[in-house]
């Protein structure tokens, strides 16, 4: 569990420095063109995350894993990162407001509550949907392979 935490906790400040440093300290909008960058740099950190988490697995265990127990671990950071990032953008809508999430969205029709279902939701289910790609992908090229 400890390696989740530190890895998936790793992620989410990965993410929390982007959102308070670019978005909220500089005042980049939504709509500027620097936000490629965004997705690029997170997903960047999920793979590495991940990768570190299952070799740190590895070497506490001294032994080789299946690509189960990769795949596990793999999504129990995954899970870490989920909660703790839906986390973080509570407490930021509680500090700074809905502004950082009506930017998101642009003009909408939806109520608040709808945007704010969507916005956790997409990033708490779009996080693990990634971290079992990335953690299937990873496990498959690090796991044990047993000789027929």
């Amino acid at each position: 569990m400890r390696i989740a935490l530190k890895y998936g906790l790793l992620i989410t400040f990965v993410v929390a420095v982007w959102i308070v440093v670019v978005r909220l300290w500089i005042g980049i909008g939504s709509d500027s063109e620097l936000n490629i960058i965004a997705p690029i740099l997170f997903n960047l950190t999920a793979i590495l995350s991940t990768y570190a988490g299952i070799k740190e697995w590895q070497r506490q265990r001294g032994e080789e894993f299946s690509f189960k127990q990769g795949l596990k671990t793999g999504m129990a950071i995954s899970l870490v990162y989920a909660i703790s990032a839906c986390l973080f953008f509570v407490a930021e809508y509680l500090v700074s407001g809905p502004k950082l999430l009506q930017g998101e969205f642009g003009p909408s029709n939806l109520s608040f509550r709808q945007m704010a279902l969507r916005a956790y939701g997409g990033l708490f289910f779009g996080s693990l949907f990634f971290g079992l790609i990335y953690s299937t992908m990873i496990a498959f090229l690090l796991a044990r392979r047993r000789p027929k």
